[in-house]
């Protein structure tokens, strides 16, 4: 039986507690090997995270094989393929909490940072592409850019970026509305920290 939001949410922060201090040797994992990754899945969260590579979902969550149904993009943008996999793990396996990951010193809302300042873009087009959907996100920081340090800068457009990810997935598809009102369904942000592995949730 798939368990709820709020348990799902709570088995993700005493994972990561455990990635934080070190005490892997109680992270869940298929002991036999490959043949126990055959069997039917069922992750109890969806996450929604950046493709970067020093941010390993279900190591810094502490889980193992079929626990997690992981979705990685640059950016942790929201496209029509990001929303369509959250419908398919939310109704096939009835899975009930979406985590949006993003991550402090994101290179994908550096990126976006820069194209916005200098209002030039050699990137190809799927590169582009990807910068068009942060862009909206972060775009009214600038109005008080002066008054941040570059850092301050890039990690308040992380933050709005969860956010706008977040706001993308539970406004732009009717399925994860209806589940959001009527099942208990629910889609949160988070920011993982490089400096320190922590898990802020939002």
């Amino acid at each position: 039986m798939m368990i709820s939001a709020d348990a799902a949410l709570l088995r993700l922060k005493e994972g990561n507690q455990r990635f934080r201090t070190g005490d892997m040797a109680v992270m869940r994992t298929n002991a036999n090997g490959p043949p126990e990754s055959v069997q039917p899945q069922a992750p109890f969260a969806i996450v929604l995270g950046c493709s970067d590579s020093r941010v390993p979902t279900e190591l810094i969550f502490g889980q193992g094989l079929g626990d997690l149904f992981v979705i990685r993009v640059v950016g942790n943008v929201v496209a029509p393929s990001q929303i369509g996999s959250v419908e398919f793990a939310a109704e096939k396996f009835g899975t009930r909490l979406v985590v949006v990951l993003g991550h402090s010193m994101c290179g994908a809302v550096q990126a976006t940072l820069d194209q916005l300042k200098q209002h030039t873009d050699k990137r190809s087009p799927h590169l582009r592409a990807i910068v068009d959907r942060i862009r909206p996100g972060i775009e009214p920081l600038l109005k008080s850019a002066e008054e941040m340090t570059e850092d301050e800068l890039l990690e308040s457009a992380v933050r709005a970026n969860i956010d706008a990810a977040v706001d993308k997935l539970c406004s732009g598809s009717e399925i994860i509305e209806s589940l959001v009102q009527q099942q208990g369904f629910r889609v949160i942000g988070a920011k993982y920290h490089l400096e320190s592995g922590k898990v802020e949730f939002f």
